[in-house]
Parts: C-alpha cells; sequence; structure tokens
C-alpha cells in the first residue's frame, strides 16, 4: 500500500474573473488507518492517518485544518475561493508518520 501515499492533487479554475467564486476540490491518497484495526493475519494495523493540511493563497494563511482517524482513506476535501487577485494556491499535507505532500496550483484573475 505505500506505493499509493501521496499523490496529491488540486482540481481549480486556472482563470477567473474579479470577485468570482471558484470552487477548489483536493484529494490524497492515504489508507488513514487508525491503529485499531487487525490484518488477515491477526496483527494490528499501524495508524497512518493525515493529521493536518495547510492552504495558502499568495503564500497568505488560507485555511488550517486538523484531522483525525475518523476521516475516510483517501480524503477529499472542496471548498470555494473568491477570485481577488491572481497567484498560487498551495496545499500542504502533514501526516502521524512524518509524511509531508504538497501541490500547488495556479490562478490568474482578469
Amino acid at each position: 500500500m505505500s506505493d499509493n501515499i501521496g499523490n496529491p492533487m488540486i482540481r481549480m479554475a486556472s482563470s477567473a474573473k474579479k470577485g468570482e467564486i471558484i470552487e477548489v476540490r483536493s484529494l490524497i491518497m492515504n489508507p488513514m488507518t487508525t491503529g485499531l484495526m487487525k490484518d488477515k493475519a491477526g496483527k494490528l494495523i499501524p495508524a497512518h492517518f493525515i493529521q493536518t493540511v495547510n492552504v495558502t493563497f499568495n503564500n497568505k494563511p488560507l485555511l488550517d485544518i486538523d484531522w483525525s482517524t475518523a476521516v475516510s482513506a483517501n480524503p477529499y476535501l472542496a471548498f470555494k475561493l473568491r477570485a481577488e487577485s491572481s497567484g498560487t494556491l498551495k496545499m500542504v499535507w502533514k501526516d502521524n508518520t512524518g509524511g509531508i505532500w504538497s501541490a500547488d496550483s495556479k490562478l490568474t484573475v482578469a
């Protein structure tokens, strides 16, 4: 399963009119295991889950999210953003094992 961990994706419009509301959608591959489940051999599957998601736009904080094991595998996040200026949206996912993944997407506002 470790081959499928990470691979963060962001989907959003690349351009918008000033003041337009756009939807940002993101997905990251992660098993989001609690550490309480057992495999077929009866061994506990170690906890492995995304703990935080940080979103910035032009290096200014936009969202700081704390997740836990209650979130399903391969978590999907969607939110809306008002397009006020051109720039770069960056998302950083951190998990409980020290894994860090990031992705960014550019927005041009006309």
